[in-house]
């Protein structure tokens, strides 16, 4: 992966990461009564994670058009899936 796009998403991450309460905000607005209900820990869990990968992930698409000028190929996609899994405990504990 291109060094400047790690960059960026490496403080996207950050960013994420103290942006705890709007994405709790987004996560509760968005379940209804009955899911959040059935569901409670697993509805926050889930919803607020892919929140979070969906931010990273269109920050990585939209750097690698922006920087490289072109869509990102199969490697660059498995260097994204690495960085992620890299802050995958700092990410689910949001």
């Amino acid at each position: 992966m291109d060094k400047k796009i790690q960059k960026v998403l490496e403080e996207k991450i950050r960013e994420c990461l103290s942006a705890k309460d709007e994405i709790n905000t987004l996560v509760n607005w968005l379940g209804t009564d009955d899911e959040r209900d059935m569901f409670p820990v697993l509805w926050n869990d889930v919803l607020a994670y892919g929140i979070i990968i969906g931010r990273l992930y269109n920050s990585f698409y939209y750097q690698s058009r922006r920087i490289l000028k072109r869509d990102p190929n199969q490697q660059e996609f498995s260097e994204f899936i690495k960085l992620l899994g890299e802050h995958r405990n700092e990410l689910s504990d949001i």
